[in-house]
């Protein structure tokens, strides 16, 4: 991949994070970043007081740096700030905070050395993943702390995963054959601030939410046939008199799964029912309006893979460093949180359709708790029970944490965005999520199981053959555990995908 600073989908920075693509500066971008290189030389040259040039940092902003101590004062940003706490991001994560953080820099606004850009490229190349603590980033001036510890590889210090094992920073770049950098002004700065962490965190976590909003309407879809429901309310007419995208798609997406249901056809002429419940019917309006909500937090993502966020920029045209707020997390805080509760909703309605599956006077003839022989066994009973309890804990974890504000740097920083909260809060959800999904494949392959030899739709066939190759049909009672795992871990690989979505 050629950096440019462009903007980067959530499908390319996957390519990076989960894949072993390559990066590389591109030629546009080099001129640019030595371009503002040489500003900051010719400020250190004039003696020109800057903010984080010759100047301490936050509070300290007003204490003058001699000119013998700059080097001193990026090394020790860096190990101040290298402050984390907790178990280490995951590789892909920190393989997408590398590759964002590269990305920018390449825009030349930041003042950085071409060869302190090249390091990072060249350690994310060579399987260089530094060790980031997840917690202790409040979202502003960015995401110092996971950032420092990113700073602090490329210095041989702090630590690093190289090969499969964790390493002294300096080893890991020796066996790596690799020369640990030494930061000059205003570096330890720009490789500091910026919403790096977060983003990576969060772009990954809205990318497995965008796929569970279609696995959802293919286990929804599913359930619908286990409860013989009728598609009436997924008539593209209805779709068209309230045109929101999202429910368009996934009303669209439905019918594709439920065309040719011998179910359907089996009740279609002498079905008392006059509409389903809401968790059938209206589908399309809640997996649509989370649909929705997915794709502006991934519109905001997007605009933030090509924008500097660092401070101060520098403008090479007129040579002015300028101090800003760039760095501020707010976008993206606000966005994660509103994917936050998007998907906690869409555990919400899935939870629903579980209970009509299990409830006998619910379930449309369906055995009480989909259970070969209710009373000596137990079924579904528990299962219903573990997605209730997912689903409690999605939402405690779906109150926004950007509503929240706690001054830092003696009230220099006094409003932050707490967006790594929104992250990793979003990453929690989304693992919830995940688990409670497969449980209503699982208790809706289950419910087709009572409907044979009536077959469901195409759409719904496959996924019904895909959960088969994971979990038996459930004869006798057995321990429904690792059967939601397997299934929860092929929802990741993309066993469930149905290949019509359109959004």
């Amino acid at each position: 991949m050629q950096l440019n600073g462009q903007r980067l989908t959530l499908a390319e920075i996957a390519a990076v994070a989960l894949g072993n693509d390559k990066v590389e500066i591109s030629a546009a971008a080099r001129p640019r970043i030595l371009a503002s290189r040489k500003v900051i030389d010719e400020i250190i040259k004039r003696d020109t007081v800057v903010y984080g040039v010759n100047t301490g940092f936050g509070k300290l902003a007003d204490v003058r740096v001699p000119h013998n101590e700059l080097r001193e004062l990026q090394l020790n940003l860096v190990r101040s700030h290298a402050c984390g706490i907790g178990r280490p991001l995951s590789e892909p994560e920190v393989r997408a905070m590398m590759l964002l953080r590269a990305n920018v820099l390449t825009l030349g606004f930041s003042g950085i050395r071409l060869e302190i850009v090249e390091m990072l490229c060249e350690m994310l190349n060579r399987g260089l993943h530094p060790v980031i603590p997840e917690k202790g980033s409040v979202g502003a001036s960015g995401d110092l702390a996971p950032l420092a510890h990113l700073a602090l590889s490329l210095i041989g210090e702090g630590e690093t995963f190289f090969e499969g094992e964790r390493l002294e920073g300096a080893e890991a770049l020796r066996r790596a054959k690799l020369k640990p950098a030494q930061l000059e002004a205003k570096e330890g700065l720009a490789l500091l601030n910026g919403t790096q962490a977060m983003h990576a965190v969060g772009g990954l976590s809205i990318l497995r939410g965008k796929r569970l909003a279609r696995v959802a309407d293919v286990a929804g879809a599913m359930t619908l046939e286990a409860l013989k429901g009728t598609p009436a309310a997924f008539d593209a007419r209805l779709q068209d008199a309230r045109p929101h995208a999202g429910q368009k798609a996934v009303a669209d997406h439905l019918l594709f799964l439920l065309k040719g249901s011998e179910i359907r056809k089996s009740h279609l002429k002498n079905d008392p029912r006059v509409q389903d419940a809401y968790s059938l019917r209206c589908m399309p309006q809640v997996h649509g309006a989370i649909r929705g909500a997915l794709a502006h937090c991934e519109d905001v993502l997007l605009i933030e893979s090509g924008s500097a966020t660092d401070n101060p920029l520098v403008f090479t045209e007129s040579g002015d460093v300028i101090s800003g707020g760039n760095f501020h997390g707010a976008p993206l805080a606000l966005g994660l949180d509103y994917a936050a509760i998007a998907v906690t909703d869409l555990m919400s309605i899935s939870e629903r359709r579980i209970e009509r599956l299990v409830n006998p006077d619910l379930s449309e003839g369906l055995p009480a708790f989909l259970a070969r022989h209710p009373g000596t066994q137990c079924g579904f009973m528990i299962a219903h029970v573990a997605a209730a309890a997912l689903l409690n804990e999605a939402k405690v974890l779906a109150h926004p944490a950007s509503i929240d504000n706690v001054p830092t740097s003696a009230g220099k920083e006094d409003h932050v965005s707490m967006g790594m909260t929104s992250a990793l809060k979003l990453r929690s959800i989304v693992d919830l999520a995940e688990n409670l999904l497969a449980i209503e494949l699982l208790a809706g392959a289950e419910g087709l199981e009572h409907r044979r030899p009536l077959k469901a739709g195409t759409g719904v066939e496959r996924a019904f053959a895909a959960v088969r190759k994971i979990a038996q049909p459930l004869t006798q009672d057995r321990s429904l555990s690792r059967d939601i795992a397997r299934v929860a871990e092929a929802i990741q690989r993309g066993d469930f995908d149905s290949g019509h979505e359109k959004l």
